[in-house]
């Protein structure tokens, strides 16, 4: 596409926006639940696997294990449909309707079944002429229409993918489903993954529009259950971080896909890293795995509630990474509310533990201020740590320690810092 229809469609969006901002108060902190796709993707062999097939068995199981075993409790509220839900081929009158082998009862039952244990239901779409499994998209002339199936189902939040549209399509598409979902009436968060099929960046990708449109956006790469997946998600994200940080916030979260915890593809330190990075990303924690056999270690670092304690900040400030070391450790910072914050210290490394030794000064934290430190997974406290006192981390192999720091005495003189800063400034915490 040329600049100048580029240009153009940015200024007929930027135009149209006080009547497309989706303004529906959701999502004022990351979205936690479920999602099909990642661990059962489009297995629709519902005769051979009946136990993992895309069917409402599944989403009815594990609905009850979110509301059963304590999941619900700590907020992992969404249990997600993702592609390969609806029969091939719309009804008579135009409307999306599930397979009725493998959804015999409908969306609406099972939206009721999962809103009487608590929980949300989300849902997919695809804005083309297909979803990318190959069934039947969400076309310019649909969107009113399947919003408001979406509405009368009990939905509550919809991914739009964008398999099989085009640019132009996607400008035009995603605000118009935006304002379709607001008309119905009924709060549905809205995920898109426009930025995803533009290359995730300006100036193709417009942050300022698409904050106003969407509530948390896929901006990169499919999530595979693979060490090396997680590695290239966050490689980008960090690399870019100038760009996706500052766009982060209550109600338009950026989305690095799905916690893979639990799989085949991750070692436990590996979880322990996703888990902590995700959150200090403040990203959706979003799993895709099956909670039905799920192993007490993944379960321990999933509901992990100082964790989730700190995804969840109303702040929703996304963290940087603010160290690169050649010893192959990585430091990252998220400011808190109650000018608290989170580190996380992660080694890249493959051989043996690294002794990673800096101090809160090195980190740019202000000076003569001191904090009561809680490690997140061992959750050992370290009472009265100065800015300048100098400390050690044992960091394992690909794994990470995190730490959450609270101040018990803050400097003097009042200490300000942007929410953003140029990159040259360093980034420090909050103090609010």
């Amino acid at each position: 596409m040329g600049t100048a229809v580029l240009s153009g469609l940015v200024l007929v969006v930027a135009l149209v926006l006080p009547s497309v901002a989706l303004e529906n108060g959701l999502a004022l902190t990351p979205p936690m639940g479920w999602l099909a796709w990642e661990r059962f993707r489009c297995n629709v062999d519902c005769r051979g696997d009946p136990r993992n097939c895309i069917s409402e068995t599944l989403f009815y199981e594990m609905a009850d294990r979110l509301a059963e075993d304590g999941w619900r409790d700590l907020g992992y509220k969404y249990i997600n449909i993702d592609d390969c839900w609806s029969a091939k081929q719309r009804d008579a009158a135009g409307r999306l309707v599930p397979d009725p082998e493998r959804f015999p009862r409908g969306i609406k039952a099972l939206a009721d079944y999962v809103h009487a244990r608590g929980l949300k239901l989300g849902i997919y779409g695809d804005l083309g002429i297909l979803t990318c499994g190959g069934y039947p998209g969400t076309t310019l002339d649909r969107v009113e229409q399947d919003a408001q199936t979406f509405a009368e189902w009990g939905v509550d939040m919809l991914k739009l993918d964008g398999c099989y549209s085009s640019g132009e399509e996607q400008a035009k598409g995603y605000p118009e489903m935006a304002r379709a979902l607001n008309a119905t009436g009924r709060p549905i968060v809205y995920s898109c993954s426009w930025p995803a099929y533009q290359g995730g960046l300006p100036p193709k990708v417009n942050y300022t529009i698409l904050a106003e449109v969407c509530n948390l956006w896929r901006n990169y790469d499919d999530i595979q259950d693979s060490w090396d997946s997680v590695l290239s998600i966050l490689d980008w994200f960090f690399a870019n971080q100038d760009v996706l940080q500052p766009v982060a916030g209550p109600g338009h979260w950026n989305d690095p896909d799905m916690l893979i915890i639990g799989n085949f593809g991750l070692s436990y330190e590996q979880s322990r890293s996703q888990m902590a990075l995700w959150t200090v990303m403040a990203a959706p924690l979003l799993m895709s795995t099956d909670l039905r056999t799920i192993s007490p270690s993944a379960k321990e670092i999933l509901q992990n509630r100082l964790m989730i304690q700190i995804n969840q900040d109303p702040l929703g400030i996304q963290g940087r990474r603010i160290v690169k070391e050649k010893s192959h450790i990585e430091v990252f910072l998220r400011p808190l509310s109650q000018a608290a914050s989170a580190l996380v210290f992660f080694s890249r490394r493959t051989d043996m533990p690294f002794v990673y030794t800096t101090s809160l000064a090195k980190l740019h934290f202000p000076e003569d201020a001191v904090y009561e430190v809680q490690d997140v997974y061992s959750g050992k406290i370290i009472s009265g740590l100065k800015t300048e006192d100098s400390f050690s981390v044992v960091i394992n192999p690909t794994g990470v320690v995190m730490w959450y720091l609270s101040p018990t005495a803050l400097p003097p003189q009042p200490w300000h810092v942007v929410r953003q800063q140029a990159p040259s400034a360093g980034f420090r915490p909050v103090l609010l």
